[in-house]
């Protein structure tokens, strides 16, 4: 008799297969390229501590360990750093293996019929069998808004120089697939130019040498859209437009950056690097559009003679400053070389840059990008008129959307500030003015009674040749910049003002009254005023709650501001859209991790009822409803909102995406998911997914008080035993700064934001990146599941509760039943699968303090061990990631390979806090830190 286990691992199996092949080619290159270029002694070394790394994992041997802690104790460090190099380089091979065959299978399950649950096909197959119409699903797309926004992030750990080499293996390893077909001498060559870039891998420098800057984190975001989305975000529209064939989806997905404009605690950010930031993306959106331009010219070759052209198109034509007779017939070309030039002096004008190639003489810049458009409209609109629209297929059209899309500007910059950096340039300006000489000592009511008073007044209050700070002169400079860069590039060049640390409704209303002083609020708060006199601020006021109380008094912060006579109509007049940003790190580095979801789901439930209520609607429904749009400040780890954006967006409080959604995308997670085209787009296309069906499908059923107040009740336990251990536990800090590598990541030259917000050891100054990453680097991975456990096990009565009692039973019917809770639960068991005991105790033998080792070592193993039972009681599921296979093979492949990383990073360690000052032996721990961030995918 067959047995179906067996079947289904023999299945498996054979469906690894690809990527085995690919690991294993992958590996024994690399293992060629160290005996050439390094020697055998160092290969075999590696092999050594390979193997011994290996049986450490699988038998936690004392004998194992104890011989491999002699044998790295015995390296030098340039033998270690070479190890080091080794195993960095492999986890980031195996992570092209990876995608590549996560696109192989998807392509395969497609061909067979299978529809990727995360993709647009299924969607749109629910959403009809749902009864959803097509022309609601367009009219939606209308109103939707959609961005993922890239972040500068301190634990972003590549190089351009890595990335684009590796992206040069992705690419050989697609046509690896094609070769298979070719026989013997195809993969023969295939493999030696796979050689030829592993081997320019190996001599490609890991580290920088100087500190990231400013300019260099816009010039690396930049990269991924030469690489996808310049691209792929056009065949994303042409596949929902190939879902609702003749209709017009709108431009529901659009580009955000905060690179350049994010001055939270990073005080190299400026009015100059705003504007260098705007600069730089015209020049690689335009750039794209004059190469799409010159290849459209190749392809549209056609003889006036043959197909005469619409009088519009003629008229194009003739505008053309091209006067070639030999294309005197060929008007698409005329045409094109014409739009050429225009977009050559666009370039020059908005980017100083020069096109590549002259035709024609740069001229006559367009004023703005729906110019652009409609000349390549007229070029469209004439090809269809004489049946040619196929030749406008896939380059034109897509060209045509990019610019919908992209405009001039490529993705709108945010600014961000920290409410009190606000709070202190407003106090100097009341000051000065003679308004108020002690703004800061006013109480919240006085406050915002005096900045009412201000924004219902037209005159500014800054003094004429008045001596200001630099520190205010330099945030009146972002703001004056910003309004001049809307003018330059565009209204989308800059749309949003983030303020950090929101916890007051003075914090919004500082930021109107600085709009005000630059000219970027027309008009005066003026209540009930339904036309002349009524302001209009150009840019969103976004409220950021980040801490746990702050994310409780949201929705009442956003009641008193909209209560504030002439706030609504303000709002309405400024576009009707209210986004609203939500912190999941901060809020988790506060309260845990089951409290900062718990404390976020709460929050987004009772600010979608206050924007269901008459206030925000109009009292009679005549005034256009203004729509709330949240931003999700979702990191890379569980701990700071990470996880899989499909389930997550899912497992939003019904009613709360209503079509408008923004989120981060963070450090190495960006890499992870855009430096691959193909999984680029399919990562955006979930995005997409996601959104139409929280949006356009009701939930299943309403979610049942009891399982509220069971959360609630989850939240509140979990919550006090994180906080007991995290600032309660005397010495725990000190634990933290020993037990992880903080100190050394501190030292990378990996972003230009400091890693603290002040000169301290104290957890409440240090950022919540930072601190998830040091926990994910020594695999205790604490900030993803500390709590839980305890709670869980407080729920039940005892350790010993059987889960069928009604607790028990009511917490497996949540799992069952509630996608928040589903979602949050799957994530905890990510992380735990992610984290690893062993390894953990291992660096808190870094700790001088023996007694404070074992007394906080112990209790983070306790709870492990509580958190891993609350999960199985729940689940059901005795084994981590039973439902997520896909990353179960990627651990059990990747994962013997990173220890070996961990334990040359503890022994370097060690060495340089007891005083080693090697060049060598610091840059192997950096390297090491790179290449366990890189194997972990989401560790920052």
């Amino acid at each position: 008799m067959t047995d179906p286990a067996n079947n289904a691992t023999t299945t498996a199996l054979a469906s690894e297969a690809p990527l085995l092949e690919d690991i294993r080619l992958l590996g024994r290159l690399l293992g060629d390229v160290i005996r050439e270029q390094e020697g055998a002694a160092t290969y075999e070394l590696v092999e050594q501590i390979r193997q011994l790394s290996v049986a450490f994992r699988r038998d936690e041997d004392a004998a194992v360990e104890s011989r491999l802690k002699t044998l790295l104790e015995s390296l030098s460090a340039a033998q270690a750093s070479s190890v080091i190099r080794a195993f960095t380089y492999f986890s980031h091979l195996a992570n092209l293996a990876e995608d590549r065959h996560h696109v192989r299978r998807r392509m395969l399950h497609e061909s067979q019929g299978t529809l990727h649950e995360a993709g647009l096909a299924h969607s749109f197959q629910r959403l009809r069998q749902a009864g959803v119409p097509d022309p609601a699903i367009t009219g939606m797309l209308a109103q939707a808004h959609l961005s993922p926004v890239l972040t500068a992030h301190p634990t972003e750990v590549q190089r351009q120089s890595i990335l684009q080499a590796e992206r040069a293996i992705a690419r050989l390893l697609v046509q690896r697939d094609a070769c298979r077909a070719e026989g013997a001498a195809a993969l023969a060559a295939n493999e030696a130019q796979i050689r030829v870039r592993v081997l320019q891998l190996w001599h490609t420098r890991l580290l920088r040498f100087s500190k990231l800057t400013v300019h260099d984190e816009i010039e690396n975001a930049l990269g991924y859209y030469h690489a996808t989305f310049l691209r792929e975000i056009p065949r994303l529209y042409a596949a929902v437009e190939a879902e609702l064939p003749g209709e017009d989806v709108g431009d529901f997905l659009r580009m955000g950056h905060w690179m350049g404009g994010d001055r939270d605690g990073n005080p190299n950010v400026s009015a100059q690097t705003l504007a260098e930031a705007l600069c730089l993306q015209a020049d690689v959106v335009l750039r794209h559009y004059l190469t799409e331009v010159h290849r459209l010219g190749g392809e549209l070759s056609m003889s006036g003679l043959l197909v005469p052209p619409t009088p519009a198109m003629q008229a194009l034509a003739e505008a053309s400053p091209d006067t070639s007779p030999h294309r005197a017939d060929e008007p698409y070309r005329r045409a094109l070389i014409g739009i050429y030039a225009r977009l050559a002096a666009t370039l020059k004008q908005l980017a100083q840059g020069d096109a590549a190639r002259h035709a024609v003489e740069p001229q006559d810049p367009y004023s703005d990008a729906q110019a652009f458009l409609d000349e390549l409209k007229i070029i469209a609109d004439a090809l269809a008129a004489s049946s040619l629209q196929a030749l406008a297929g896939e380059r034109l059209q897509a060209l045509m959307r990019a610019v919908r899309v992209f405009g001039f500007h490529l993705a709108t910059v945010d600014l961000r500030q920290s409410s009190d950096q606000h709070e202190a340039v407003v106090a100097e300006l009341l000051k000065v003015a003679g308004v108020e000489a002690d703004y800061a000592g006013l109480d919240e009511a006085r406050r915002c009674e005096l900045l009412v008073r201000l924004l219902r007044e037209p005159r500014p209050l800054r003094v004429p040749l008045a001596a200001y700070s630099d520190w205010t002169s330099a945030e009146l400079a972002i703001f004056e910049t910003a309004r001049q860069l809307r003018q330059r590039y565009g209204a989308d060049a800059i749309r949003h003002c983030i303020i950090s640390h929101t916890e007051s409704v003075s914090d919004l209303l500082e930021v109107l009254l600085l709009q005000k002083e630059v000219g970027l609020m027309r008009g005066v708060l003026e209540p009930g005023a339904g036309g002349k006199g009524t302001a209009m601020a150009e840019l969103i006021v976004v409220p950021l709650f980040e801490t746990i109380a702050d994310l409780r008094q949201a929705a009442d912060i956003m009641q008193a501001f909209y209560a504030i006579p002439g706030v609504p109509e303000l709002v309405r007049a400024s576009g009707g859209v209210q986004d609203i940003m939500l912190g999941y790190s901060d809020s988790n580095k506060d309260g845990g991790i089951f409290t900062s979801n718990w404390e976020l789901y709460r929050s987004e439930v009772a600010l979608a009822r206050f924007f269901d209520s008459p206030v925000v609607r109009g009292e009679d429904g005549a005034a256009p409803r203004i729509r709330m749009r949240l931003f999700h400040g979702r990191g890379g780890t569980v701990g700071r909102g990470g996880g899989p954006s499909y389930q997550a967006i899912l497992a939003q409080p019904p009613g709360t995406v209503r079509g408008q959604l923004r989120l981060t995308e963070q450090g190495e997670v960006i890499g992870a998911k855009y430096a691959n085209p193909e999984i680029g787009r399919r990562n955006l296309e979930t995005l997409v997914a996601a959104t139409l069906e929280a949006t356009l499908l009701p939930p299943a059923q309403a979610v049942p008080p009891e399982f509220l107040a069971m959360a609630e009740a989850i939240s509140e336990a979990a919550m006090r035993a994180y906080r007991t251990l995290v600032y309660e536990t005397p010495g725990f800090a000190d634990y933290f700064f020993a037990a992880t590598p903080l100190r050394e990541i501190t030292q990378l030259n990996i972003g230009s934001r400091p890693a603290s917000r002040k000169a301290t050891q104290r957890i409440e100054d240090l950022r919540a990146i930072p601190w998830a990453f040091s926990w994910g680097q020594c695999r205790a991975t604490l900030p993803g599941w500390y709590g839980f456990g305890s709670a869980v096990a407080e729920m039940l009565g005892d350790a010993g509760d059987s889960p069928v009692s009604d607790k028990g039973l009511l917490l497996q019917k949540m799992y069952r039943d509630w996608p928040f809770f589903a979602t949050l639960l799957s994530n905890i068991d990510m992380v735990l699968a992610k984290s690893d005991l062993a390894l953990a105790r291992r660096y808190s033998e870094l700790v001088p303090d023996a007694e404070l080792r074992q007394r906080v070592f112990s209790a983070i193993e306790a709870e492990w061990h509580r958190t891993v039972a609350a999960l199985e009681r729940i689940t059901g599921d005795r084994q981590r990631l039973a439902g997520n296979p896909a990353l179960a093979r990627s651990i059990r492949h990747r994962f013997p390979y990173i220890d070996p990383l961990h334990h040359l990073q503890i022994e370097l360690i060690r060495r340089h806090r007891a005083g080693s000052t090697e060049e060598r032996l610091q840059r192997g721990i950096h390297i090491a830190i790179n290449g366990i961030a890189a194997a972990l995918r989401n560790t920052g």
